[in-house]
Parts: structure tokens; C-alpha cells; sequence
């Protein structure tokens, strides 16, 4: 954790993928339809505290959020959701603070905020890694 923090100085931003080196910032799969996984995790977004969702595009898969942090910043978060086959659905974050100063590890934090709360919503769904 300080590793992040101390990288946050510099940057603003965090991102997850599939080829993340911190496995904590890897694409999430989970066995079930885009469909099906959509309202869960919109659900899931809207009880995280001091998240805001924005926008729905439902069609290509994508969330907009806004979150304050407790230094008073705004994050700016999206939220994709990819459909790998008709029953695997992917889903990245990328989260970026307002501002030209670093964050200090917040946007880090705040995706495993929302990569927990859709664990919670989604758990008995998740995959291991990409198979």
C-alpha cells in the first residue's frame, strides 16, 4: 500500500486490465450474460457511500460515476463491462482524480472499493482469472 500512495504523488489515475502487474487490478470475469450481471452491479455502485452513478449506456456497456473522496476531490470512474461469450462477462475500472496534483493511492482504493461491492453482489459468480 505505501508503494501506491507513495506513486500516487505523481499520478492521478488508476486503471485495471488484464495484464495489470498487481493482480488486484486485473480484469474481474464473472460466469453469467452482460444482462444479467448489468443491474447487479448498477446496485452495487449506488450503495458504495459518496459514489454518484451519471451515466447508463447499457448498449456498449459502460457506467459513469463520480466519487468524493474524503479530502474533498472528485474521481471521475468508468465503469465497462465487456461480454466475452453469452455466459462470461469482463469488467474493468478506470478511475481518475480531478485536479493536477497526484492522488496519493485514492483511485487504487476506490476500485477496490467497487471491485469489492460487485464481489458482494456478483460473488457466487466470479472466475478465477480468463479461461
Amino acid at each position: 500500500m505505501l508503494k501506491r500512495t507513495l506513486a500516487g504523488v505523481f499520478r492521478s489515475f488508476e486503471q485495471t486490465g488484464e495484464k495489470a502487474k498487481d493482480p488486484a487490478l486485473r480484469t474481474r470475469y464473472y460466469k453469467l450474460s452482460k444482462d444479467a450481471a448489468w443491474e447487479q452491479v448498477v446496485s452495487a455502485l449506488k450503495k458504495i457511500p459518496g459514489m454518484k452513478v451519471l451515466h447508463e449506456v447499457e448498449n456498449i456497456g459502460e457506467i459513469v460515476g463520480e466519487k468524493k473522496t474524503k479530502t474533498g476531490r472528485t474521481q471521475d470512474i468508468t465503469i465497462t463491462l465487456f461480454n466475452i461469450n453469452p455466459m462470461k462477462t469482463a469488467i474493468d475500472i478506470y478511475s481518475a482524480s480531478r485536479g493536477s496534483l497526484g492522488d496519493m493511492g485514492s483511485n487504487y482504493r476506490t476500485i477496490l472499493t467497487i471491485f469489492h461491492a460487485i464481489d458482494r453482489q456478483l460473488g457466487a459468480y466470479k472466475m478465477d482469472e480468463q479461461r
